[in-house]
């Protein structure tokens, strides 16, 4: 123990020995500015349990591109419209690599993720490209049509079976459950949890929840990657236990599937055969277990947590603003009249529904930093230098915060959306839930299809309410930063069939 207290030491006062020198190197960087960074530590001690919050603070004082020393590593933060596109348009090829956590690093995951791979890996693009061509383009979810259909039923249901029981919906777990059933079924052909079952389903989000938070938190090895192998936080311990529970359910899936190919079983013609079948133009090969195990975790965990994410801070919004709740019931009963369920179809008429999740986006986007980009070369910004290694973080959350741009930020006021026309799609930097450019995520129109579709047929179909004990202080909005933004206090709600 004491050799390693030594240890501790001596690496610490090596790391002050540089960080000195690299700042004094830096001051004749071009930097741009940003707050005087304290020995050792830098700017860390600013950033509290909910760094996004924190950076727009400190962006408030030191402007929309700002640079931090966290530790040893020297941060650029966008935090307006104008400078997220200078790094996520402007500037994308030179700064579209990834700052990799070192928490990510368990189990070679970053190795084989299409969220961390380098843009300009051949791995990366082939996996980009199955993914958009084959799971995410128009006409697959056009083909999954029926199989959204079917699973917004089962939600239904399942709404409707706790309303007659008088019990309360926890919203994020049913809407959790039924996206991660879509995906399932679209992967794997088959539900890898049951609605009704709060133990199978519950736990399955645990463990994904689990993931996105330890990986999202902050991480000494991070800011001081000279102590990465000694894992002083055990975040990568941590993670790769959880990743050993979830390839253990994908190696599952995989081996049937491989023992039905065997028994020359009839194909599933799911994305997991697509992807047994791949072989890669240029070298002939296919994609190895790691691999498809990696690419699993990155479909389910993105795919599932940040819908779920944000159907319920929607309807945690509406149910503190019940004239926005009025609203958007109206609008759906003058739409769909006496037709019961939600087609997807009827999305395009709903104005004021699509505001609704607009403005959730804007006040609560799924990945408040999106994911840390890192500049492949010195590249100059703005008339600053963002160096080669520096990390490069673009702050969703401050942007919706923007008084330049939004009048009173702090409030849900979906109206603001009716007298503007934006989108989500990367094109407004006003409002990127899903980020821009090569890095953007894959998913969003499987995304932007499920959140309206969950969240419409919620609000069509039921009435609610809170529960008596919450009614009395509101609904608890506090946030559990992760590099999900959810809930801290999953939301319960009474329905009551229409």
């Amino acid at each position: 123990m004491e050799l390693l207290v030594y240890a501790t030491c001596a690496i610490l006062a090596a790391v002050s020995s540089l960080y000195l020198l690299r700042l004094i190197a830096g001051s004749h960087r071009n930097l741009p500015p940003g707050p005087r960074p304290l020995p050792l530590v830098g700017s860390l001690l600013d950033l509290g349990a909910h760094p996004h919050r924190s950076l727009a603070r400190l962006a408030s004082r030191h402007g929309p591109l700002m640079a931090l020393r966290l530790g040893a590593v020297t941060t650029v933060v966008a935090s307006s419209a104008d400078a997220a596109r200078d790094v996520l348009q402007r500037h994308d090829a030179a700064l579209s690599a990834r700052s990799v956590p070192d928490a990510a690093r368990a189990r070679a995951y970053d190795e084989h993720s299409v969220g961390w791979l380098p843009p300009g890996s051949p791995r990366w693009r082939a996996l980009r490209k199955v993914c958009s061509a084959e799971l995410f383009a128009p006409r697959r979810l056009d083909a999954h049509q029926p199989l959204r259909r079917d699973k917004v039923r089962r939600l239904a249901s399942h709404v409707a079976r706790l309303a007659r029981e008088g019990a309360p919906v926890d919203v994020g777990r049913a809407a959790f459950t039924t996206v991660l059933n879509l995906l399932s079924c679209a992967i794997f052909s088959a539900d890898l949890a049951d609605l009704d079952d709060r133990g199978a389903s519950g736990a399955f989000k645990g463990v994904i929840e689990e993931f996105t938070v330890a990986v999202g938190v902050p991480n000494v090895a991070d800011f001081f990657p000279v102590l990465a192998p000694l894992d002083p936080q055990r975040l990568r311990a941590r993670i790769g236990r959880v990743f050993d529970k979830l390839h253990a359910i994908f190696d599952e899936q995989i081996e049937r599937r491989v023992q039905e190919r065997v028994a020359w079983e009839p194909p599933k013609n799911d994305f997991l055969d697509l992807l047994l079948d791949y072989r890669g133009a240029e070298d002939g090969r296919g994609f190895g277990r790691q691999t498809l195990l990696s690419l699993f975790t990155d479909l389910f965990s993105a795919g599932s947590d940040t819908s779920a994410a944000t159907v319920e801070w929607a309807m945690a919004e509406l149910l503190q603003n019940p004239s926005s709740m009025a609203k958007s019931r109206d609008e759906l009963a003058q739409v769909m009249g006496a037709k019961q369920e939600i087609e997807e179809s009827d999305i395009g008429k709903l104005k004021y529904l699509q505001a609704v999740v607009k403005e959730t986006f804007r006040l609560h986007p799924p990945a408040p930093l999106l994911l840390p980009r890192q500049a492949e070369a010195a590249t100059e910004v703005r008339g600053y230098t963002v160096p080669r290694g520096a990390r490069v973080l673009v702050n969703l959350w401050a942007i919706g915060q923007d008084p330049e741009l939004w009048a009173e930020p702090e409030k849900f006021m979906p109206e603001r959306f009716l007298e503007k026309e934006m989108d989500f799609r990367g094109k407004d930097f006003e409002l990127l839930p899903f980020g821009s450019g090569r890095r953007m995520c894959p998913g969003m129109p499987l995304a932007d299809r499920m959140v309206h579709l969950m969240l419409a047929t919620l609000l069509h179909r039921f009435e609610w309410r809170l529960p008596a004990d919450v009614e009395k202080n509101g609904v608890d909005l506090s946030e559990n930063f992760g590099t999900i933004l959810g809930l801290a206090t999953p939301l319960q709600a009474i329905a009551k069939p229409i």
